[in-house]
């Protein structure tokens, strides 16, 4: 383009460029905050209340406030993560609340469960597994069956039931259940030894790992969330929530089955479908030993 035809086109530009600067100073500042509004409010978590962990008090101080607004925001804002985390409590807690309550265990525990896998069956760095993020040793030591085709850290029945053992073996030991929490996090003995060297008794006062540190009060601001959505901005209709499927039976397998495929096939499903109502299932067969007996789930036809 020659510099003749360019000058017409700089100064239609500038024309707009002076025209806009002419608009903006007449223009009120509350107009221009409507024009610019974005659909969302930005706001700190309100910490000007008494908070808990399974009936034990959180002390407040200046160091408390500061971790658990952190954890509060953290999660408030996490938004995608926490309406998930909302959709799959309607489907899993009430499980896991029936068997804390049968085994003596406080209901906050279930908060627990959400802050180590978000009710999913994950798989951490460290090869934890599961809705309560079981290592082999502790899972195995709890009765949980880990084999070749069955992982029962998976199962989300199981897996709580152990839980509660884990849970009821860590109280003897630490003697409340906020420091039962930190044990559960960075390990019973790294936990004793840590309240040991630094002359502590509490959870709260001892200064350990960062993932460790901030490890109750996620699970505070999670239960403050999931209890309260509705003050944190999140609003899920129960049609949105997530369900257990109630119009499933329950097959016993005492008997090996060779090919897991066909048998899905065989109950009128999908492969797919089998292994979702039955994650515990990890290969695609089944060994069944003399007098071992499975219970799998399948939809009814």
């Amino acid at each position: 383009m020659t510099k003749h035809k360019l000058f017409p086109l700089f100064g239609f530009v500038a024309g707009i460029i002076f025209t806009m600067l002419i608009f903006l100073s007449y223009t009120s500042k509350k107009s221009l905050t409507s024009f610019f509004e974005l659909p969302q409010q930005i706001k700190s978590v309100n910490l000007n209340k008494p908070f808990d962990f399974a009936g034990e008090p959180m002390p407040v101080n200046e160091d408390t406030r500061e971790r658990l607004d952190r954890e509060l925001s953290v999660n408030a804002y996490w938004q995608s993560t926490t309406l998930l985390h909302l959709k799959l409590a309607n489907k899993y807690l009430p499980v896991v609340e029936r068997i804390l309550a049968e085994n003596g265990i406080p209901d906050d525990f279930k908060y627990l469960a959400i802050a180590e896998s978000g009710l999913r069956n994950v798989t951490s760095s460290a090869s934890a597994k599961g809705y309560w993020q079981f290592m082999k040793p502790a899972a195995t030591e709890m009765g949980l069956e880990i084999s070749e085709d069955v992982d029962e850290r998976l199962h989300i029945e199981k897996s709580s039931k152990a839980a509660c053992n884990y849970i009821k073996q860590l109280h003897r030991r630490f003697g409340n259940w906020t420091n039962v929490a930190g044990a559960y996090n960075v390990g019973p003995t790294a936990f004793a030894r840590t309240l040991e060297e630094q002359k502590e008794s509490n959870y709260y006062d001892v200064n350990i790992n960062d993932e460790t540190s901030r490890y109750l009060f996620r699970i505070i601001a999670i239960k403050e969330i999931v209890k309260n959505p509705n003050d944190f901005g999140y609003f899920v209709d129960d049609t949105e929530k997530y369900n257990l499927n109630s119009n499933l039976k329950t097959i016993s397998i005492t008997t090996s089955i060779p090919s897991l495929a066909d048998f899905a096939h065989q109950q009128g499903i999908t492969y797919r479908i089998l292994k979702f109502y039955n994650p515990w299932l990890i290969n695609n067969k089944l060994t069944v030993g003399q007098g071992k007996e499975y219970l799998i789930k399948v939809p009814q036809s």
